[in-house]
């Protein structure tokens, strides 16, 4: 019955998103936004029509990120919301890498593991969430990542995980930054979905990190110094929200 629904709401979908989107990002149809199945299409429409007309979602900056090719997403975390707002402004589907206690969520895990999601393990020792993202990277697919590695409840960014900086050196693919602020920060999963919230989301300059040619005992060096361009990268981007 929610596939024939979704299905028959599918000229509806489409118009809302078209109009909502125009003067936000590239006008697209919800066919245009995933080729794989009509029905995760309709959710993007779906997703989309939440985001900007339930929540107060507002966007500085200039998305880059491209229509084709890998590409990494990377934003800091201050809500439950945060995955929902993102795939909103996006032009395509994103696999986001996240908790695995929100992948197994009985009603959101279901969404997230529909679109592709991937399960990180907290303990920071999950090297089968870093093939996954890698093999989605190689399949041309948009990465999402939080390197905060958790949901942050204050002003200033927490120091990131170093598994964003193996993913992007390993994959050649370019980072584009993101940063948000808004009344969802720190609340629960629960209130910041149910509760009209209010969002400013900024994009930032993308950056393509390039290894140097490896060398013995290079590799730990690499990608410390891969992470702290990172991290300068999400700071940049979070100074350029706030000026």
């Amino acid at each position: 019955m929610l596939r024939e629904m979704l299905f028959n709401l599918r000229p509806t979908i489409r118009a809302i998103c078209l109009y909502i989107d125009k003067d936000i990002v590239p006008v697209m149809s919800v066919n245009q936004v995933d080729k794989r199945s009509w029905a995760l299409g309709a959710m993007h429409g779906l997703n989309r029509f939440y985001c900007r007309a339930y929540h107060d979602v507002r966007v500085s900056g200039v998305c880059r990120v491209p229509r084709t090719g890998p590409a990494i997403v990377m934003s800091n975390h201050i809500s439950g919301l945060d995955p929902m707002v993102i795939q909103s402004l996006l032009p395509r589907t994103v696999v986001w890498m996240m908790a695995r206690e929100y992948y197994e969520m009985p009603v959101l895990g279901r969404l997230y593991r529909q679109m592709g999601a991937i399960a990180v393990s907290r303990d920071g020792k999950d090297s089968s969430a870093l093939r996954a993202a890698l093999r989605a990277l190689d399949k041309g697919n948009i990465l999402g990542v939080f390197p905060e590695g958790r949901i942050s409840t204050g002003r200033e960014l927490l120091p990131i995980e170093p598994g964003l900086a193996m993913i992007a050196l390993r994959s050649g693919a370019t980072v584009h930054p993101i940063f948000q602020t808004g009344t969802s920060r720190g609340q629960t999963i629960t209130a910041a979905v149910l509760k009209p919230q209010s969002v400013r989301v900024h994009f930032g300059a993308a950056l393509t990190l390039n290894p140097t040619a490896p060398t013995p005992g290079r590799k730990n060096l690499n990608s410390a110094s891969a992470s702290r361009q990172l991290a300068e990268l999400l700071q940049r981007t979070a100074s350029e929200a706030r000026s």
